[in-house]
Order: structure tokens, then sequence, then C-alpha cells
């Protein structure tokens, strides 16, 4: 890959702007975790996994920049730094349970000197960093088996290396059948009201020099009846024990199509993703976002004014739809419930 969606700079944190793509590669140097809180809220960075990594380096960073020898103000303000990045994205179970891991790091007793806490920190930051980058090769290794060649396959927003630390999770699928030497192409929903597919996705793909061909959302369910869609592949924001999954808007239209035209629809996800906490997608909540995202148009209204409007950034995907969840341990089939819980202990 020729971009890098995130970096540790030791002083900052650098992230690929993903508001400006594909026209313009801009990055933003965040040199105070409020900045690149800001930076996940808005969307300059986005993607369950890579928002876990920008918050981990976000609190490290803050921990570096703090200026105290005493170790209860510095856990008490490095909490209010973890606080303050839980409220960015609430659906992403990854941002919650990197920040947990960082908060580990503050809640042990052992730790008192301020310097050791500041050099624990980073390294846990990095270690999330590198970590996902492993697990996603990992599901990638995993999943290219669903692939073959001469598939056409649909996916939808984005799950690739802009959404993680790099390479991708359903993305990081596509890279490595396509590395095998499987040739297929890929159909990219455009994803609204955001156009991760069809600014992002498609912008990965033809870097990488994957045949693909960007659709509207409503054009699915033709391309399937008209048999020429193979398999959907998608990514994941959070999955409840019982196999149900919330993904960007549009996901579970998606799935209710692949199955009334006998198509198979897999999830690829770190087990980061799994939240045991939730016993279905009833309980997942569901971020829903500022009214202009869909009255607007690149700054242009496209809607009359006054107009009411809904926007919820992801929906729920029964587990019933999934025929298999790929992981970076490998693949999880139905029953769901039991076999989430099996691969997480092994």
């Amino acid at each position: 890959m020729k971009f890098k969606t995130i970096e540790w700079k030791g002083d900052s944190v650098r992230i690929l702007d993903q508001r400006k793509l594909p026209g313009t590669i801009r990055y933003l140097d965040c040199r105070d975790a409020p900045s690149v809180a800001t930076a996940i809220k808005e969307m300059a960075i986005r993607g369950a996994p890579a928002i876990g990594v920008a918050a981990a380096m976000g609190i490290s960073l803050a921990a570096k920049r703090l200026r105290t020898d005493h170790p209860s103000i510095f856990k008490q303000k490095i909490e209010k730094v973890c606080h303050q990045m839980e409220q960015t994205r609430p659906t992403a179970v990854n941002l919650f349970w990197a920040i947990g891991r960082m908060r580990k790091i503050l809640t042990e007793t052992s730790l008192q000197d301020v310097s050791l806490l500041k050099t624990r920190l980073e390294k846990e930051a990095l270690a999330i960093f590198r970590e996902d980058l492993e697990v996603n090769q990992n599901i990638g290794e995993h999943g290219k088996i669903f692939i073959q060649h001469g598939n056409r396959v649909l996916t939808h927003c984005n799950a690739g290396a802009l959404a993680t630390a790099g390479y991708g999770t359903a993305l990081g699928v596509i890279r490595a059948a396509w590395a095998e030497g499987k040739r297929f192409h890929v159909y990219v929903d455009e994803t609204r009201p955001l156009l991760q597919g069809a600014r992002l996705t498609a912008w990965e793909l033809v870097q990488e020099k994957i045949p693909c061909t960007v659709i509207t959302d409503s054009m699915a369910g033709l391309l399937m009846k008209e048999g020429k869609i193979n398999l959907v592949l998608v990514g994941a924001d959070r999955i409840a024990r019982n196999g149900d999954t919330a993904n960007k808007i549009g996901t579970y239209s998606l799935a209710i199509l692949a199955n009334y035209h006998h198509l198979p629809f897999y999830v690829a996800a770190p087990l980061s993703t799994i939240d045991f906490s939730l016993p279905s997608g009833k309980e997942i909540p569901i971020e829903e976002r500022a009214p202009q995202e869909v009255t607007h148009l690149q700054g242009k209204r496209i809607t009359p004014s006054g107009i009411q409007t809904y926007n919820p950034a992801f929906d729920v995907t029964p587990s019933s739809l999934i025929e298999a969840m790929i992981t970076e341990k490998g693949i999880i089939r139905k029953p769901f419930i039991q076999n989430l819980k099996k691969t997480l202990r092994t």
C-alpha cells in the first residue's frame, strides 16, 4: 500500500484525512488528545479498528503532554481523556475495547511512577496498532478460500486499510485472494450518505489494481437477480454474542437481498469486535449523525429547506442471514452463540 491510515510520530498522531479522499491526499498532524477525538468524531478517520487505534494513540499523546509527577493526578487526568474518547462514536466496540486496554495500564497498582506510566501507555498504544495489522492479515488468509477465480464480489462501505491500522478486514480478504493469484471483480456499493464505498473502497482497489465497479446502493438487488454477484463480503462495527452484526447503514438490506437470491453473506471482523456483554443486536447502540450528511452533498443542499431527516449511521443484520464470520482465528459458522465463545477461548 502506498498510504498510511495512521502513524505514531512520537509527539503527534498523523492521520490520513479520509474526508478529502479521493481527490486530495491530506494528512492531519494531531498534537493533542482533543484533536484526535475531533478527527474520530468528524470522521477524518473512521472504521471500527482504526478509531480504536486512534483513541489509544490519543490517550498516549495526552499522557506524554501531561506535566505532573503525582500518579493520582496523572491517572485522574488520563481517565478524563479516556472518557472524552468514549464520547466520539458510540457503536464501534473496538473503540471501547482499545480504551479498556489503556485503562488497564492506569489501574495496575504496581505502576506508581508517572514516567513509567507514560512509557507503558505508549507501548500499549503501539501494541494495539501492530496487533491490528497482524489480525487483519490473518483474517485475509482465512477468508480468501471464499473467493474463487472468476467470482464477482459485492462489498459495502469501507472495510479496508483505511478502516484499520492497515490491510483491512473485508478488503483484507479481497487483497489476500488477489495476492494468491485469483482473478475476480469487485462491485462496490457507493454507501450513502457519505459515499465511503465510492470514495474510499474504490480508491483502495484502484491503488491495488484490483478490477472494480461502483454501483449505487439501490442497484445491488438487480445485479443479484441478473446473476452478476457470487457473494457478499462486509466488515462489522459490533457483533453481539448471538452473532447479530452492526455495520454501516444499508448492510441489513444487502443481507436480505443475498438471502432471497441464495447468495452467501460473509462478515469479516476481528474478535475484538464481538461484544459478549450484549445478548443480541437489539442492545447495540446505533449512532445517529447530523442531518446535513443527508440534506447536503459536498456542501450543497440537495433537499428542500426545512425537510426532516433520519440518519442512523448503522443497522443490525440478524445472525440468521449471515453464512459465516471470518476472524483472525479462523472461520466461525452457526450456531454463532456457541462457536463465538469457543473461538474466543482457544
